[in-house]
Order: C-alpha cells, then structure tokens, then sequence
C-alpha cells in the first residue's frame, strides 16, 4: 500500500511566540485605529488610543523579531507600553476618585523608579542583551518585578476608593491590568527563582496581554466618563457569549466522551456517542429556549453595557412590532408585544377606554386568558397610575389585582398616556428570567406605553373617520334619492290633478296607467339604489342612443312637454351606473322643462374625440356666472319653491364617479345649455363586457 507524503511544519516555541505576538499586535493595532480615527476624542481617549498603538507596535517588533542586542527594539517598547498604561490608569485614578496631589507624585514616583533602572539595563553598554551580566540581570529582574507591584498597587487603591455604586465601570479595567501583571509578577518571580526566564511562560505573556484587549475595549465603551467613543453592538456581545458558553460546553462534554473511550470497556465508544450526541442536543435547547436566551442576555446587558438598553433598536422594534400587518396579528396583540419585550415578559392583556365610555374595556389577550368584566374608573389599580403615569408593580400587591383578577398572576401594568388622558393600560406577566426592575426600565416603559397609545387612538381615528365616510355616503344617497323621489311625487300630484278632469278619458287612463307603472319602477330602483353599496353598483356599458331616447320618452310622459330629440350618435358606449345616469339625465331635462315654460327643449348628443357628449338646451331665462359659481353646486341651496338643492350637486357627483363632468353654458335672457360629458368606451372594450363571468 502505497503511502502519501504529509508535509508537517514544526511548531517550536519561538514560532508559537511569534503568532501570539502578531495576533496580539492586530488585535491592539484595530483597538488603537477606531479610538484615534475618531473626531473629537477626549482627552483619556487619546491616552487611551496611544497605549493600544505602543502595546501593538510591541507585539508587532516582537513577532518580527526587530532590533538586536545594541538596540533591543522590543524591550523598549514594551517599557514604553507599560508606561503608556501605568499614566492612563492614573489619570483615570485621578478623575474617578480625586486623590491630593501628594498621593499622585507618590504613585507615579512608585513606578518611575523602577522604570528608571529598566532604562538603565537596557542602555548599559557592551552588555549583549541576550547574555546579560548576572548584576544587570538581577536589577532587570527587580525592575519588572517592581513595576507589576506599583501596577497593582495603583489597581488596588482605584478600585477601593471608587464608591461602590460606581465600581462596575472600573472592574474590567482592574481586572485586565491586574491580571496582566499578576502574569508579569509570577514570569520574574520564576525567573528569579530558577535563575532564567522560563521559555513557556514568555511564549505564553503575548496571549494574556491579548485576552485583555475585549476588557479594555468594552471598560472603555461602557464608561462615560472616560468619554471615550468605543460602540459595541448588543447583538455581538449576546452571540459571541453564546457561541464562547455553547463551545466550552461542547469541549466539556468532548472531554467526558474521550475519557469514557479510553475505558477500555466494549461500550465505552457508544458512551462517548451517546454523551457527545446528548450534549450538542443540550446546546440546540438551550439556545432555542427563551428562558435560556433571555438569562445569557441579562448577563452580557448588565456586565458589558453602561446602559441596559439600545434604545435605537428598542425604538426601532417598537415600530416595527406595532406597524406589522393585519394578517399576522392584530393591533392589542402588537402592542402587548410592544411592552412586553422590554421586559422579557411571554404574556400579557390589553385594556382600553372609549372616548364616551369611562370603565376599561378589555381589548385582547396575548398568552394570557380574556377578561370579562370591565375595570372601573376608581379601581385601585387605576387610581395607582396617578397623574404622572407610574408604572405599577403587581406582584405582591394582592388589592392592586382585584380588577383584573381574571387574568391570572401578573406582574406590571404599563399605562396608555394619550396627551394627558389615560386611555387604557398594558398589563404583563412575570419574565422568563429574573429581571430588575430600576428606573431606566420604568422610563423606557412610560415612553413605548405613549407611542402604543398613540398608535391605538390613530386606529380608533381611521375607525371614527371610516364610519363617518360610510354615513356620509348613505346620507347623500338618501339625499339624492329624497330628490327623485321629490320628483316623482310631483308627477303622481300632477296626475292626480289632471285625473279630476280627464277620468273617462280612454287615452288618459292608458297614459295614466303608464305613468304609475313608470314611476314605481323608478321608486323600486331608487330604494334599490339606497340600499346598495357604493361598491355594489358597478358601473356598465351603455349604448348611448337608447338610453337617452328612453329617458326623453319618459320625460315628455311626465310632463307632457315640448321635448325634441335630435339624432344621438351612432351606438356610441359609456361606461356608467345604468340608474345614475337615468337619474343625471332626467334631473337636467326636468329642471330645463322648468326653466323654458312652453318652450321646447332640445336633447341632442354624439362623440367629440375620446368623449361622449349629451347636450339639453332651453331658452329660459338663463343663469348669471356668478350664480353657477357659487349657487349652482352647492347643496342644498335652492330657488325653487320646496325645493331641496341637492339635484345638481348630485348630478354632477355621479357623472364624477364614472370620470365625467358636468358642464353648464348659460346666458341670462337667452337660456342654458347642459352638457354631461363621459369618457367614450371603445367597441372591443364594450364588447367585453357582455361577456360571461369566468
């Protein structure tokens, strides 16, 4: 069997130091590159910014190995970094806590001294800095280990005198630094035991140095008062704590499968499957878990972030959360959710108050069961609001529950401030995790309880404003139809009159009979017509010509007028409503009827380009410009006797509906000119319309 040659590169420990030192450098140099890049950076920053570019140019001229035992390049920067840090932890020492000046030169005499004397080894001459003389060795030694103690010594005094509500935005700080030299501490202690610098342990310092840089750059993000620009995505922070906590349980549950392999028993493997298996499924539920997810972000929140909340994103998934659409879920089910992802809260009910009502109302539930009874206005859990929309804390607060006891156990109740007036309140559940509740949850709370509330008197506006629209609708369908109706009683009136003399008459009778047949018709379709919806009456294609042939007909039973009719154009189509343009055409031929007295009326129609034109002209007495301006097409607004002002307004309306007009040419003394003008349909468009439904 043939074998295949592997290429295997030897990791030395020199090698090994090298990689530390350049994965330590580039973490350092990005740290350095987005602190300085920065407009307006403080004063700590800077100090901040310039440590980090002296611990990268270290690790850098480390990995490269640059400089030689003349000019040991690495040393002095790493003498040079230690000062860097050693004056940034006491300037921020000197702010956080205002020591005398006394106790600051005694600080930074403490370290100078034993800098000093590094400075001197590293200047001596002729004294090769691989092979130093065992005098210059000791004092090097001594050197290093006084600078890690007067680091410590500065850590340990920062962080006691700090006061204790204060101490979470130094803690990193004096870990990361402490740690760092505790590291520093125990390589010279070892070196001065054993009489050499152990090769591990200074393969090794790169990498403790690196595991600091996230400390620093979240201390730095965190703390305000150092006012140094360092933004860390709370999404990052939470999946990169997950993926660090899911990777240590892995390599944990590793380990147990490899121990139960090397058992040496039959079933140590299927132990060793079963354990990993078991463990990776362990991991899928814990992160699929809202408790588990919830427990992790609390932790990362309040160990990494100065405040709890991104309130950009908070804001942001409000909006998001209330603006969904109506297919997922509805508006008291958003805006629970609303709330309750402040929280962390996995339920939750809605309760709101109508502008005439003055008892809450429940609205809708979320994980939580519905609730009957209305919450009266002096309930204790209500007047718990107050005027200044306090956040009420349920738990423990048996009378507080009394109204909503139908809910269950719950937790908050969040009000719905709407300019001053409480219009309803968001009750919670307890979370999924422990949670503390402070003031900034309380802000943040009374803040997204104003824009839900909002949100909700926005759709109960569209309510009012829907309504209003439809009533408004029907009530001009009612006026218009009041108008026909108007009409047609004047007609029977008419006939009534006319019937005391012509009784016997054969020939009145039959024009009777068809006059009463003819306006029952027309009363049918008028209550049809108010019965309808808007988006019932679709319109249809009509042929021109005998439309308007049956209309004049009509109108010359009615009145027993001088009616002329002219040729209509030939089969012309308009797409309209078949009784409004019946109603718009006898409206406009009775009121010229009216207007020209025993005179005759023309009626005359046909296409002019895309339109289709139906002119009726008088010779009345005509109407002034100013009395079509302001008179004509307003409702309501009549000349005639008993007459109600809303034929020519609706007249015109329902031409507007099919994309009409309605125009008027008139001069006083010589008469009035009507013209309903439509848009023209096409043959092959008319066409399709007789066709069958698919």
């Amino acid at each position: 069997m043939p074998h295949t040659a592997v290429l295997v590169l030897p990791l030395t420990t020199a090698s090994i130091a090298a990689l530390l030192h350049l994965a330590a450098g580039a973490l350092y140099a990005l740290l350095a590159a987005i602190v300085l890049t920065r407009r307006g950076q403080s004063g700590t920053g800077r100090r901040f910014g310039a440590a980090c570019a002296l611990t990268a140019a270290w690790a850098l001229s480390a990995a490269a190995g640059t400089g030689g035992p003349a000019v040991p390049l690495p040393a002095w920067l790493d003498l040079l970094r230690f000062g860097a840090w050693y004056g940034f932890t006491l300037h921020v020492y000197r702010r956080s806590t205002g020591p005398s000046p006394g106790t600051v030169r005694l600080f930074a005499a403490l370290a100078g001294v034993p800098m000093a004397i590094g400075a001197m080894v590293l200047l001596a001459p002729n004294v090769p800095a691989s092979i130093p003389s065992p005098a210059l060795w000791s004092a090097g030694i001594g050197a290093r280990m006084g600078l890690a103690i007067a680091m410590l010594l500065l850590l340990e005094n920062l962080y006691r005198n700090t006061p204790q509500e204060r101490r979470w935005s130094i803690n990193l700080l004096c870990i990361g630094f402490g740690s760092v030299q505790g590291y520093d501490l125990l390589l010279a202690a070892d070196a001065l035991l054993h009489g050499h610098p152990s090769a591990l342990l200074l393969a090794a310092r790169p990498l403790a140095v690196a595991l600091v840089a996230p400390l620093l750059a979240l201390a730095a993000a965190r703390n305000r008062r150092w006012q140094i620009d360092i933004h860390l995505s709370r999404q990052v922070v939470f999946h990169t704590a997950t993926l660090v906590v899911s990777g240590l349980f892995l390599l944990g549950v590793a380990f147990a499968g490899e121990v139960l392999r090397h058992d040496g028993s039959e079933w140590g493997r299927v132990a060793q499957i079963a354990v990993v298996f078991g463990g990776v499924l362990a991991v899928a539920v814990l992160v699929t878990s809202a408790s588990a997810r919830s427990r992790l972000r609390s932790l990362c929140v309040d160990h990494f972030f100065s405040a709890r909340y991104d309130y950009r994103r908070e804001w942001m998934r409000c909006i998001d959360t209330l603006t969904a659409q109506e297919t997922h879920t509805g508006l008291p089910v958003r805006a629970i959710r609303a709330v309750a992802d402040v929280v962390d809260s996995p339920a939750g009910a809605l309760f709101v108050r109508a502008p005439d009502e003055v008892a809450f109302q429940w609205a809708g539930s979320w994980n939580l069961p519905s609730a009957v009874d209305p919450v009266p206005p002096g309930d204790a859990l209500v007047a718990a609001f107050g005027a200044a929309d306090r956040i009420v804390v349920l738990d423990g607060a048996p009378a507080l529950r009394r109204g909503i006891a139908e809910l269950g156990q719950t937790w908050l109740a969040v009000p719905l401030n709407h300019f001053g007036r409480l219009i309803g309140f968001v009750v919670l559940a307890g979370p999924r995790a422990a949670f503390t509740l402070d003031r900034e949850v309380f802000d943040l709370l009374r803040v997204l309880g104003r824009e839900v509330a909002s949100r909700i008197a926005e759709q109960r506006a569209a309510q009012v404003l829907s309504q209003t629209a439809a009533l408004r609708e029907y009530s001009e369908r009612f006026a218009f139809v009041l108008h026909d109706i108007k009409n047609v009683s004047g007609q029977l009136s008419m006939l009534l009159t006319n019937a005391e003399i012509h009784a016997a008459n054969p020939d009145f009778q039959r024009d009777m009979l068809a006059t009463v047949r003819a306006s029952v018709n027309r009363i049918t379709r008028l209550l049809r017509r108010l019965q309808a919806d808007r988006r019932e009456r679709a319109h249809a294609v009509l042929t021109l010509g005998d439309r308007v042939r049956a209309a004049v007909a009509a109108a010359q039973l009615a009145h027993a007028a001088d009616i002329r009719l002219e040729p209509v154009g030939t089969g012309a189509g308009v797409a309209i409503d078949p009784d409004a343009f019946d109603a718009v055409l006898r409206h406009v031929i009775d009121n010229a009827v009216d207007a020209a007295g025993d005179a005759p009326v023309l009626v005359r129609g046909g296409t002019h380009g895309p339109h289709v034109v139906v002119e009726v002209i008088d010779r009345g007495p005509g109407m002034s410009a100013a009395f079509i301006r302001d008179r004509l097409f307003t409702p309501f607004a009549s000349t005639k006797p008993g007459g109600h002002g809303i034929g020519a307004y609706q007249a015109r309306a329902l031409l507007r509906a099919a994309g009409g007009a309605l125009l008027v040419q008139s001069t006083l003394g010589a008469g009035t000119t009507m013209r309903l003008v439509l848009p023209r349909v096409e043959p092959d468009v008319a066409a399709l319309a007789h066709l069958p439904a698919a």
